[in-house]
């Protein structure tokens, strides 16, 4: 019964935005591609990237916080933020107003890390630009604006904006 489900609501020839969606698996491919290689030498994944990342973008963010923009489940973080944490890359604090509260930041180790896999990244986003010419940059941000869920748009543009004023761009 359920593939038979999913067989009555699967687009069928042009309907599908086949392209697109193969493209977007590809460009994510070659983006995560040039960082998991650099990952690889301290025995982490994508997701140590993605703690890394935001936590180096939004210093003394809470734990609470970063499930919320990760959506994965508190288990999956702890394994993660403990290796990080233990090899140096995290510093977690206690809130000063409540103690409950774990607060992240990256260590300068953990800064220094995060740098070098945006760069990388950079470097591919910029030479696609290039390509493209100019208004490439504006086109690409309201392009995948309009791909996140329209409820969370704001709360992630605003989530950027307090990344940009914590860590300017370079």
């Amino acid at each position: 019964m359920e593939g038979a489900a999913v067989a009555a609501v699967a687009p069928a020839g042009n309907d599908a935005a086949w392209d697109i969606i193969e493209l977007l698996f590809f460009a994510y491919r070659d983006f995560v591609g040039d960082p998991d290689e650099v990952l690889l030498k301290y025995a982490f994944g994508r997701a140590h990237h993605r703690v890394l990342h935001f936590v180096n973008r939004n210093p003394g963010m809470k734990v609470a916080d970063l499930l919320d923009i990760l959506n994965i489940t508190k288990q999956s973080l702890g394994r993660v933020l403990k290796q990080l944490v233990d090899q140096g890359f995290i510093l977690q604090k206690e809130g000063e107003q409540d103690r409950r509260q774990r607060l992240l930041y990256a260590t300068p180790k953990g800064e220094a890390l995060s740098y070098k896999l945006a760069q990388l990244q950079t470097e591919r986003i910029n030479r696609a630009f290039a390509e493209l010419g100019p208004g490439a940059h504006d086109a690409a941000r309201r392009f995948l604006t309009a791909m996140i869920d329209s409820d969370n748009r704001e709360g992630v543009l605003r989530q950027i904006a307090r990344g940009d004023r914590a860590k300017p761009r370079g």
